[in-house]
């Protein structure tokens, strides 16, 4: 099962802060046989949110937002989020308690001008799921299977956790992925590009991959290197080593040497 991964943060997009979402989120999902199917980052601007959105909405895969769900005026996802679903903001009855524990704990009354401000935190689309924050019980929602995060990623990760050993653990490890690759040198990526649409040609299924970087080892006899492999899934894996070793030959009878990508680099 793939899902869909929207980041937002003007701190992320100018760099002062780096993006650690997409890295976690991913192991995440492939720790239990899911995948991510695309990223995308996107600045606090509530137009642009509200579009993607809406989009996102149509395109119909699970997809976690993370960020802009605070009360802050650069914060935007929950107002762009009841526009693309087309629903009024409300207060949540059932996220409305941790908002007030807060007030609680600082002394403040409910009519506190700080404590109506924070309830803003509690303002979602009217009619959708909370998500639950197991770091300080501010929710995040959920609607059509888009689920609504903090920025913060202490609380983002283990909702996302919770999303997936919740909602989809029915989907972990149902599909199996597999893939093989290998270092290739001495043969530019041109040689090998005929190999690559004769085996996705042959093999039904399975799909070839090829990224070329430049080495830095002043003591390499080569000037760069490809890392090429082959990747399927479920049935078409049973291909795998058959075409595998297809490519193998040929890359070798094309004056191509090989290495292991686990093996000492030159």
């Amino acid at each position: 099962m793939d899902f869909n991964l929207i980041i937002i943060g003007d701190e992320i997009i100018q760099g002062s802060r780096v993006d650690t979402h997409f890295s976690a989120i991913k192991n995440l999902l492939n720790e239990r046989g899911l995948r991510l199917r695309q990223v995308q980052y996107l600045p606090d601007d509530r137009e642009l949110i509200t579009l993607t959105l809406q989009r996102s909405l149509q395109d119909a895969y699970p997809t976690f937002v993370t960020g802009g769900i605070g009360g802050t005026p650069d914060d935007h996802t929950r107002q762009a989020a009841a526009q693309a679903l087309g629903l009024p903001l409300a207060l949540h009855p059932e996220a409305v308690p941790a908002i007030e524990a807060i007030a609680e704990r600082r002394g403040e009354s409910l009519d506190d001008p700080n404590h109506l401000i924070r309830l803003n935190m509690a303002t979602f689309p009217a009619g959708v799921d909370l998500v639950p924050n197991l770091y300080n019980n501010i929710a995040g929602f959920s609607a059509q299977e888009h689920y609504f995060l903090p920025g913060f990623p202490v609380m983002a990760h283990p909702m996302v956790t919770w999303v997936l050993d919740t909602i989809y653990p029915h989907f972990h490890h149902q599909i199996q992925y597999q893939s093989l690759s290998t270092w290739i040198y001495n043969v530019p990526e041109s040689n090998i590009t005929t190999l690559m649409h004769d085996i996705e040609n042959n093999y039904p299924g399975i799909q070839t991959f090829s990224l070329p970087s430049t080495l830095q080892d002043a003591n390499s006899p080569y000037q760069y290197r490809i890392e090429f492999g082959l990747k399927a899934q479920n049935q078409a894996s049973e291909q795998l080593p058959q075409a595998w070793a297809m490519a193998l030959a040929t890359i070798q009878n094309l004056g191509g040497v090989l290495q292991a990508i686990d093996s000492p680099s030159e």
